[in-house]
């Protein structure tokens, strides 16, 4: 798997990336994964460009958003500035949003329902950009949280496939927060697996060292390199 963060890192890191990088490899090497095998998304989320601009200059080059408005203020300008930058939507997509949505992201982690299928259809006709997608998974079936529900998964997979042609590479998902996660990414491999889906997007700050063993290849980190919001 070719690495998206393939920018070098150098060698006076932000305290904050310095230690996830650490924790990463030693992730990686524990479950004799290849340290290339997982893409760090680092979620700038409410941080503005002031804050980014060190992580961006240190070699990180893939950064997660969770609402489309606030990315298209703030990135942008960045992205002229260092190319290279790989954007990825890590929440809720509204289907009036899709348009921007795949015009400004390189990868949608919450593909989750069939109008927002519908929208991306559209759009990645229109636009002829086609950003990685991923089905969100609500693997512990909260009813605040988006994402299909575990039994639901095969069918809403076949459904983007089949009906609306998307290109599904991978599955999300984000354990209730008084959960052992671990259970929950087992799931979410374990679903993506029988599918032939190859990329599973989980774990965040403080649990993506168990993501990485049961099989992440992307994990969201947000607080452990910026800090607290």
């Amino acid at each position: 798997m070719t690495p998206e963060n393939s920018a070098p890192l150098t060698a006076h890191l932000p305290t904050g990336l310095a230690a996830v990088e650490h924790d990463i490899a030693r992730a990686c090497k524990e479950a004799r994964r290849d340290r290339a095998s997982v893409t760090l998304v680092a979620v700038s989320k409410t941080f503005n460009a002031d804050a980014i601009v060190p992580v961006i200059e240190a070699g990180q080059r893939v950064f997660g958003e969770n609402r489309v408005q606030e990315a298209k203020a703030k990135w942008p300008g960045l992205m002229s500035a260092y190319p290279g930058i790989a954007l990825h939507l890590i929440g809720p997509l509204q289907s009036n949003k899709a348009k921007e949505a795949v015009a400004l992201f390189d990868a949608i982690h919450s593909v989750d329902r069939p109008s927002i299928c519908e929208a991306l259809a559209k759009e990645f006709a229109s636009q002829e950009r086609w950003p990685q997608l991923f089905v969100q998974l609500n693997t512990g079936e909260e009813p605040q949280k988006a994402g299909v529900a575990p039994a639901e998964a095969d069918g809403f997979i076949a459904s983007c496939r089949q009906k609306y042609r998307l290109p599904i590479s991978g599955l999300m998902c984000i354990p209730p927060v008084n959960d052992a996660p671990a259970p929950h990414f087992a799931l979410t491999a374990k679903i993506a697996a029988r599918n032939g889906l190859t990329n599973l997007s989980m774990g965040m700050s403080a649990d993506f060292a168990i993501a990485i063993a049961l099989g992440a290849t992307h994990v969201r980190v947000g607080s452990a390199i910026f800090g607290k919001r």
